[in-house]
Formats: C-alpha cells, sequence, structure tokens
C-alpha cells in the first residue's frame, strides 16, 4: 500500500471507516455506491460478505477507505466465529465506525448486541449511525427511524439516512464521512478503486452469481476457489479460467446444477460477463463443482479457502 504522496494538499483528510450492522442491512450496496463501482458482492441471503473488502473514495480533499466487512452475528459454525473475530480486528483498527440500521426494520436486540460489541473491541473510534433503505418506507418512518438510532447511539453522534439503491444522499454521507476522518496523506493512487487481487474478485462474482435464487442453508454452503489461469493455446487472448464451487454434501450439488444443468449455465454466464469485464479480455470459464464435506466446521478445510 502506498502512502504519502508528495501531491496531497494542505488540509487533505484520510482514513478508514468500516459499516456494521445486522447481515443484509445494505452494507455491501452502500460501499459499492461510494465507491461509484462495484467491488463487494450484494444478494438477497444475509452472510453474503466473507472477507473484508476495502473501497477508495476519492475526493479532492479526502480520501475515504471503506472497509465492507461481514456482518457480526450470533455465530453458529466455526466460520462465523472467524469472520466475527476478523470484524472485530478490522473495527479496531478504522477511525470512524458507521452504525447502519434498515429504514424498514425496527431495531431489536440484534442491533444493541452488534453496538455492545463494537464498543468493547473499540470504544474510543468515533461513531456515526445510517439509516439504509429509506426508499422502502415513507418519510414519517424514516424520521421515527432516525430518532431511534440517535438514541440507541447516544451522545453527539451524526445520523444520515441513505437510499443506496437510488443514489439518495450517498453524497452526503460522504461529506460526514470527511468531516469525521483526521487530516492526513493519500494512502492510495487517484486510480485505484479497492486493494482486492483479482482472483479474489473473480471467485466472488462466481459465488454471487450461484446464490441468486437459493434458499434456506445452501448458500452458506457456497464457496469459491480460482483452481487456475492459463492463456488459451487454441485462441489468442482468451484467458482460461478454471474456478470451483465448495458444498457440503453430495446433493447440494444437483440444486446448485438445476434440470438439465440450467442453473450451473446461467452461473457461468452471468459470472463471465462479469469477469470479462472486470479483465478487459475474452475469457473461457470452466466451472466445477466438488464437496468438501461440512467445510464451514473443518478447521482445515477452513485453512484451505483462506479462512
Amino acid at each position: 500500500m502506498m502512502t504519502n504522496f508528495t501531491d496531497t494538499p494542505e488540509g487533505f483528510r484520510s482514513g478508514f471507516v468500516s459499516f456494521v450492522g445486522r447481515p443484509n442491512t445494505g452494507k455491501s450496496t452502500l460501499t459499492n455506491a461510494l465507491v461509484g463501482q462495484k467491488i463487494a458482492i450484494t444478494a438477497d441471503q444475509p452472510e453474503t460478505t466473507r472477507h473484508p473488502i476495502r473501497g477508495i473514495v476519492h475526493r479532492p480533499n479526502a480520501q475515504i477507505i471503506v472497509v465492507d466487512t461481514p456482518g457480526l452475528h450470533r455465530p453458529r459454525t466455526l466460520l462465523g466465529e472467524r469472520l466475527n473475530e476478523m470484524v472485530k480486528d478490522t473495527y479496531s483498527d478504522v477511525d470512524v465506525i458507521a452504525v447502519t440500521i434498515p429504514a424498514d426494520e425496527k431495531i431489536g436486540p440484534g442491533d444493541r448486541w452488534i453496538l455492545e460489541a463494537v464498543r468493547k473491541v473499540a470504544p474510543n473510534t468515533t461513531l456515526l449511525g445510517v439509516v439504509t433503505k429509506i426508499d422502502k418506507v415513507g418519510r414519517d418512518r424514516v424520521m421515527v427511524q432516525l430518532q431511534a438510532l440517535h438514541d440507541l447511539l447516544g451522545g453527539d453522534c451524526e445520523v444520515v439516512p441513505v437510499s443506496a439503491v437510488e443514489d439518495t444522499q450517498v453524497d452526503v454521507l460522504a461529506d460526514v464521512i470527511v468531516s469525521l476522518l483526521p487530516e492526513g496523506p493519500k494512502f492510495y493512487p487517484d486510480d485505484h478503486i479497492t486493494d482486492d487481487d483479482t482472483r479474489t474478485r473473480m471467485a466472488e462474482y462466481i459465488r454471487e452469481a450461484a446464490l441468486q435464487g437459493l434458499r434456506d442453508e445452501l448458500p452458506h454452503s457456497v464457496a469459491v476457489e480460482i483452481d487456475e489461469i492459463t492463456e488459451n493455446d487454441e485462441r489468442p487472448g482468451v484467458l482460461n479460467v478454471h474456478a470451483i464451487i465448495y458444498l457440503e454434501r453430495e446433493g447440494q450439488k444437483r440444486i446448485l446444477a438445476g434440470k438439465d444443468n440450467r442453473r450451473l449455465n446461467r452461473i457461468m454466464s452471468t459470472s463471465r460477463k462479469q469477469i470479462i469485464e472486470l479483465l478487459g479480455q475474452n475469457v473461457y470459464l470452466d466451472l466445477r463443482m466438488k464437496v468438501l464435506k461440512n467445510w464451514q466446521s473443518d478447521p482445515k478445510a477452513l485453512g484451505r479457502l483462506g479462512f
């Protein structure tokens, strides 16, 4: 990571902000909206994000590094425990923690549990409140939620309503975040939007496509690994991307493949388009499914998958 660029203007602000909240409160969608480009996958299922993703927001007077993390939750597996520890480590290193609450759901015990956990690992970090998904409810409901979140956070914490989907108040949120950051250097060059490596982004695009339409426990059983990337000897300019979708049980392969392999073909088509856009060149995507039995609770398997 590069620091201390010579063209950093006087009074420049920079720092790290992380969104915290229950799974599926719109943290990844908000990260993408702030960065102005898709760097974090989104899905209807909770607990979609599995590793911290840094997105860089460039402004003339500031640089915001948004660290998108998995949602804090009460873990049911060893993977869940490790994700929670990863998240807590992240919170202890950022300058601002933004507590996200969706406008269409009342504040509950889960939100209070998360706030308590945040204050325990980062007692001196500046807090900011963000009411997400304001496009889903009326103005009166938004006002009630803003007051409820302000009461939850206490003190002089600012609270901002946003809709990442409709790009409402996203610039206002960025302004508020900048005002809370310390003066500092540019951490990244102006052309950087994320520090995530290419293989990780490709694997995430495949996982996002695989999650679409899945129900119950199966989404949590899906993991993706890029096995190999090679030049195509028969088609110059084409990359061969070999990827593996890991599942926990044999029966899950039939569900993910779908009737006549239709679902698997859709996964390949959807993710291939995004990979081509990412790499800027044509891609042949070879996608295979393998069973890694109960990998979410197997320390050896988790290590192999990078958790």
